[in-house]
């Protein structure tokens, strides 16, 4: 559905493409979520799980900063992940004042157990589009994404 904004041509467009970026995003999300649920995770709460999966540990921050969130809301999804037993904090060696997020064994296998389904998931719903498509969105995407380096008119 177009926007019913009544601005520029280029505000009307950017907010139309904007919507319709956002309404794309959750409605593959929505999709693709089956093998999350049935683990009882979030899409926040396994972004984390994989992240520290194949990064390893991370700072509290840093963690939240990778999944483009404030620190204070990502606090509650490593709480309930601590409470769940997949992640422990520990207080970084080097620096008393940071706090780690580690992955426990639990967690290690609860994304073992659920990637393959999930990245299957995904790829199901994206073959919609031909693999020459997927590279051509995920280069847009991609510039999208990035920050801010310049204006165009």
């Amino acid at each position: 559905m177009p926007t019913h904004y009544e601005g520029t041509a280029r505000e009307k467009r950017s907010l139309d493409l904007f919507i319709k970026l956002i309404r794309a995003s959750a409605s593959v999300e929505a999709r693709t979520s089956g093998p999350l649920l049935a683990s009882g995770l979030t899409t926040s709460q396994f972004g984390a799980l994989e992240t520290l999966y194949y990064v390893g540990p991370l700072p509290a921050g840093r963690l939240a900063e990778k999944h483009l969130k404030s620190p204070n809301n990502f606090t509650v999804v490593i709480s309930n992940l601590e409470k769940r037993g997949l992640v422990r904090r520990e207080k970084s060696p080097h620096d008393r004042r940071v706090v780690m997020i580690e992955l426990t064994d639990a967690g290690r296998a609860a994304v073992e157990e659920t990637m393959p389904a999930y990245v299957r998931a995904i790829a199901d719903d994206l073959d919609r589009l031909s693999a020459r498509e997927q590279e051509q969105l995920a280069g847009l995407l991609r510039k999208v994404g990035r920050p801010e380096t310049g204006q165009n008119p």
